[in-house]
């Protein structure tokens, strides 16, 4: 998946004056060069940081730290900030073809979380996210800073129905497996097979009774503590690895 235009090589044009979005962070903007997907219309670093190695060929811009921190709203840019065009979404029916398991959330409000989730996927070999269009938060510099790059080289793409994605998913011959406290299967007894799609639900509320209806399966994870339930990356990370293990 190639960046939507933009100069030769991948490296930063002139900035535009409106409809940038930012990535910033070391990993991030070094996953973000090195992926070439989207459009790096300008880098700005601090004197010190732009003279990394792997920073040299974007010929940054030299800012100071607060300078960075006032345009990303943030102190957490680690001295680089990349200026860029929009995310480019995957084909949801592109991932469903994919070989390998993919991960769909129901709803991840919070963008660390996702940002998470996301660098758990594509570490796994994931064939990819998917994310509802609304109710949620897309791929945005908080996402990517939580995904340590990981955002930029997974395909992730938007979906208007979580429940109607999970029904299409299963009818081209993917097993719906969706992660519940009270499912009627331990997680280690699924039949998984190589297409699993693994359904997440949102932090707190869970599945939705759509879509737990939509899947073919209901997994849940054994508690031993005291703590009702794990974080959703946590328990993302550990039924995609299960997934994986059982259909090598």
């Amino acid at each position: 998946m190639g960046a939507r235009g933009g100069p030769p090589g991948g490296r930063p044009g002139p900035a535009r004056a409106t409809g940038d979005e930012f990535v910033y962070g070391r990993n991030p903007v070094r996953e973000l060069l090195a992926s070439g997907r989207r459009v790096v219309n300008e880098v700005l670093a601090t004197e010190q940081v732009a003279g990394e190695p792997w920073l040299r060929e974007a010929r940054p811009s030299i800012r100071s730290k607060d300078a960075l921190a006032r345009l990303v709203g943030t102190g957490d840019h680690q001295g680089v900030v990349a200026r860029v065009g929009p995310y480019p979404y995957a084909d949801a029916r592109d991932l469903v073809a994919a070989e390998g398991p993919l991960v769909c959330l129901d709803g991840a409000h919070d963008p660390r979380n996702l940002g998470a989730i996301a660098r758990v996927a594509e570490g796994a070999g994931a064939a990819g996210l998917v994310i509802p269009a609304r109710g949620g938060p897309g791929v945005t510099a908080v996402v990517a800073k939580a995904s340590a790059g990981a955002a930029e080289h997974l395909p992730i793409a938007r979906v208007p129905s979580i429940a109607a994605f999970v029904h299409d998913a299963r009818g081209a011959g993917r097993l719906a497996v969706g992660a519940h406290p009270e499912g009627a299967r331990d997680y280690r007894e699924v039949p998984w097979i190589p297409e699993t799609l693994l359904v997440m639900g949102a932090e707190g509320e869970g599945l939705r009774p759509r879509v737990r209806e939509a899947c073919d399966v209901l997994a849940r994870i054994p508690m031993r503590g005291r703590v009702e339930s794990l974080n959703i990356s946590v328990a993302c990370g550990l039924l995609l690895y299960e997934a994986i293990r059982n259909t090598k």
